[in-house]
């Protein structure tokens, strides 16, 4: 598989995981129900793990479909994937202080972040492990 075919496969799984983020956000704004609520429910620290991994699979993605492209803030690279998803969250977060069915919660922010940096870790690790195997030195 090239980079380039597995950055567009990134791209559709992106497009499709943010669609149900997107539907997520919509039901909880509305105050609907999903499965996905009542198991989260059931865990313990459940929304905050859900935040963790919602943000940060899709930052996961979103780096790879972008080929891994940042900047760097001194010595710390910066992926444009991380950049755009962190301002979608944050956008989302502070508008949930003006839904009346949702809690604005620092916390929640905090796990996002969490799940952003982590995962913007493990793509740069998976980037590595691609470069490497297309004979690529960084």
């Amino acid at each position: 598989m090239t980079h380039t075919l597995f950055s567009r496969f990134a791209i559709f799984i992106g497009a499709g995981f943010f669609g149900f983020i997107l539907w997520i956000i919509y039901l909880a704004n509305t105050g609907g129900n999903s499965i996905f609520f009542d198991l989260i429910r059931h865990i313990p620290y459940g929304d905050k793990v859900g935040h963790m991994l919602l943000f940060g699979l899709l930052t996961y993605v979103a780096n790879l479909a972008l080929l891994s492209r940042h900047f760097l803030l001194g010595r710390i690279p910066l992926y444009y994937g991380a950049v755009l998803v962190s301002i979608f969250v944050l956008s989302e977060e502070i508008s949930q202080g003006f839904i009346p069915s949702r809690t604005l919660d620092i916390v929640d922010l905090i796990a996002d972040a969490v799940g952003i940096i982590l995962f913007s870790y493990l793509s740069g690790l998976t980037q590595r492990i691609l470069d490497k195997n297309r004979g690529v030195k960084t």
